[in-house]
């Protein structure tokens, strides 16, 4: 069973979707992100961004560490229960409406949050977190990355998680890796915009 590792709700537990469509974040490799997140000081505040969500966790960790708004994107209707649920337990306990969920696939949400005409976002974010499934290509992958690049604050962190044995993401041309880090069958990819 998932967690919530740390802050005002560290301790409670998290609902996880059932079935095996879904691949949770290992404790481990959570652990070590958000260890990462709390040294680069980025998370209190923060407007959080979390894309194929699944059961959430990763964002509602950023809210229990102090980010003030965080929006969970998921698409299947099992995963979207779970995240609606773990999203009521995180925001009781920090008294707010912190974490919301919206359901729809990740590029319209993407789409939702820019606005081509005018191209000026409707949104911005500090964070955005990316877990997408393994079978998104990696031309699927880029063109989700190239959405993602428009609606950045200033000095975000896009953090992209892919199994060990993934290539690299292709960058948009207005975002560039920073960091990156393999844990065990798991590798983070840091980026920021240019």
């Amino acid at each position: 069973m998932s967690r919530i590792i740390a802050g005002a709700a560290g301790g409670h537990p998290l609902k996880s979707v059932p079935g095996d469509a879904t691949r949770p974040t290992t404790d481990r490799v959570k652990e070590a992100l958000f260890s990462r997140l709390d040294s680069w000081d980025i998370l209190a505040g923060a407007r959080v961004l979390d894309l194929f969500a699944g059961s959430g966790s990763l964002g509602i960790e950023t809210a229990s560490r102090g980010a003030r708004q965080v929006v969970l994107v998921e698409k299947a209707p099992k995963a979207v229960s779970v995240c609606q649920q773990n999203a009521s337990l995180v925001n009781k306990v920090l008294k707010a409406n912190t974490v919301t969920v919206q359901r729809g696939t990740v590029d319209s949400v993407l789409d939702g949050y820019y606005n081509a005409i005018s191209g000026v976002p409707s949104k911005t974010f500090d964070i955005v977190l990316l877990d997408p499934p393994y079978p998104l290509t990696e031309e699927e992958l880029a063109l989700t990355l190239e959405k993602i690049s428009k609606i950045l604050a200033e000095d975000a962190t896009v953090i992209v998680e892919r199994s060990g044995r993934s290539p690299e993401p292709t960058w948009p041309s207005t975002m560039q890796k920073f960091a990156d880090k393999k844990y065990g069958e798991t590798h983070l990819w840091f980026a920021e915009p240019i």
